[in-house]
């Protein structure tokens, strides 16, 4: 029997009980990707994360080795779970940066704070890569939609910075609440044109200071707080001109599972080029931890 010391926390949040909440194993060595696997299960969050310390020089050259599950499988990246885990690393150190490294590659976690409020820590993502355009009429059927309720004044896209989302901007906030998609039909629509998940979003908003209000939802319901899906978001904003190079935006989320979640983006345009060239994707926010425990298993 072992005792396997972990974390909670809730993330895109400076409250408890709001963002998107993560589980961080602090020490998942002598786990298989098995176990890994059941105990994100028996989670049951959207994901749950595994620290796997090794030797420092190998963490200097490459960061802290971390895995990354949903209840389902294993990703090799997603922005949330790695924002969650770098704030928990950056608890025992206190550290103005934490490199994580992942399946999908090193990613840095800067950490700056302002007088008077919390800790405010941001990732920089892989430079995005742009994907397929697609026809609003297609998306539009696994919406229940019609082409009118969609914003034409940016394409519908794959872009990917570790994980390939499909950026869709819908008219209306209460059409983007009350939207239900077609999960199997999704699936079966993303697995032919290069996609993964679908992220919805839209320019009308519940906080004022937010430049989009968004939605991902996926097998496992509506997901929070999506920090993977922002990056894609912020490099198809500046693309698009929905935001400019370097501007840092508010995307809302979660509100319609009552879990508010606020995630700060930004991305650099590079002028001299003609077409979507676009880096330094940047993804922040907050967290906060609400529980600490362990877990008891027989390996």
């Amino acid at each position: 029997m072992v005792r396997l010391s972990m974390a909670q926390v809730d993330v895109f949040t400076s409250r408890a009980l709001a963002g998107n909440a993560l589980a961080v194993f602090l020490d998942g060595r002598g786990l298989s990707t098995a176990q890994m696997q059941a105990l994100a299960r028996e989670m049951n969050l959207s994901e749950t994360t595994f620290i796997l310390p090794g030797d420092a020089a190998t963490e200097k050259a490459r960061g802290v080795r971390v895995r990354i599950f949903t209840v389902q499988e294993e990703l090799p990246f997603a922005g949330h779970p790695t924002l969650g885990t770098a704030f928990v690393l950056r608890g025992e150190t206190g550290a103005s940066e934490i490199r994580l490294d992942l399946n999908a590659g090193t990613v840095p976690v800067g950490f700056t704070q302002e007088p008077g409020q919390p800790v405010f820590g941001e990732m920089t993502q892989k430079n995005p890569e742009f994907g397929a355009i697609h026809d609003v009429t297609s998306v539009a059927r696994l919406t229940g939609l019609t082409p009118a309720d969609f914003d034409v004044a940016a394409p519908i896209q794959t872009v990917s910075t570790g994980v390939a989302f499909t950026m869709v901007a819908l008219r209306s906030l209460r059409t983007l609440q009350n939207l239900r998609l077609d999960l199997n039909g999704a699936a079966e629509y993303l697995a032919r044109s290069g996609g993964r998940f679908f992220y919805f979003v839209c320019r009308e908003t519940v906080d004022p200071m937010a430049r989009l209000h968004a939605r991902m939802i996926f097998y496992g319901g509506d997901d929070p707080a999506t920090g993977s899906a922002a990056g894609c978001c912020a490099a198809w904003m500046v693309a698009h001109g929905v935001a400019r190079s370097d501007e840092r935006v508010l995307i809302e989320q979660g509100l319609e599972v009552h879990r508010p979640s606020s995630i700060f983006v930004r991305a650099t345009k590079l002028d001299n080029r003609q077409d979507n060239h676009v880096v330094n994707v940047r993804v922040g926010g907050n967290c906060v931890e609400v529980l600490r425990g362990e877990v008891t298993l027989a390996i």
